[in-house]
This record gives C-alpha cells, sequence and structure tokens, in this order.
C-alpha cells in the first residue's frame, strides 16, 4: 500500500519562498503519477499541479503557473513543490497525491498524504 508523507510547510512572508516535499513508500514509485493539492479554511481541495511518472509532463493550475515548480526523483521516491512569489491566498494544508496520470492532471487522485500547512503572512 502506498504511503504519502508530506513536510516542509511553515510559515513565511508574503513574496517568500517555500519547498515543500513528499516522501513515498510502500509502492513503486515511478508506477503513478504524483501531483499537489491544497485545500484553503473553508474552501474545497483544489488542484495546484502534477507531475508525470518520469517527470516528462508537467501541468500547473492558473494560479500555480509561473510561480510553483512541481519536480521528482524516482531513484529516492520523492516529490517537490517549489513555491515562490507567495501570495496569503496561498495559505492553505498542501497535499501530495498519486495516482494515473490522465486523472492526476485532471485534477483526481487515487492515494494521499496527510498534509502539510503553509501559512503566508502579508
Amino acid at each position: 500500500q502506498v504511503q504519502l508523507v508530506e513536510s516542509g510547510g511553515g510559515l513565511v512572508q508574503a513574496g517568500g519562498s517555500l519547498t515543500i516535499s513528499c516522501a513515498a513508500s510502500g509502492g513503486t514509485f515511478r508506477s503513478y503519477a504524483v501531483g499537489w493539492f491544497r485545500q484553503a479554511p473553508g474552501k474545497e481541495r483544489e488542484f495546484v499541479a502534477a507531475i508525470s511518472y518520469r517527470g516528462g509532463n508537467r501541468v500547473y493550475s492558473d494560479s500555480a503557473e509561473g510561480r510553483f515548480t512541481i519536480d521528482r526523483d524516482n531513484a529516492n521516491n520523492m516529490a517537490w513543490l517549489q513555491m515562490t512569489s507567495l501570495k496569503s491566498e496561498d495559505t492553505a494544508v498542501y497535499y501530495c497525491a498519486g495516482g494515473i496520470w490522465t486523472n492526476v492532471a485532471a485534477g483526481r487522485a487515487d492515494f494521499w498524504g496527510q498534509g502539510t500547512q503553509v501559512t503566508v503572512s502579508s
């Protein structure tokens, strides 16, 4: 059974940068696409970014495009979301998730991590 564990969340000032990580275990990491999603207080969970099995394809939400970068390292079962030019509206719990590419790229996933809090102070 695949387990995803996020880390690296925290408090950052607006305009700053933060990289959050996702460590995978219990499965064949390169066999699934990885996505990042987020949920702000009082809002529904939303898609942020996705990366395909070997990293050849990436997709981003409009709000993430140009500011966030998703990446993965299949040799070490890790994925990351590098976030720059952070805004207060980026404050949310960020979730790492996995599944087949067409699903994850469309904003759906088959399995999820527990999330890591990112708070951007203005």
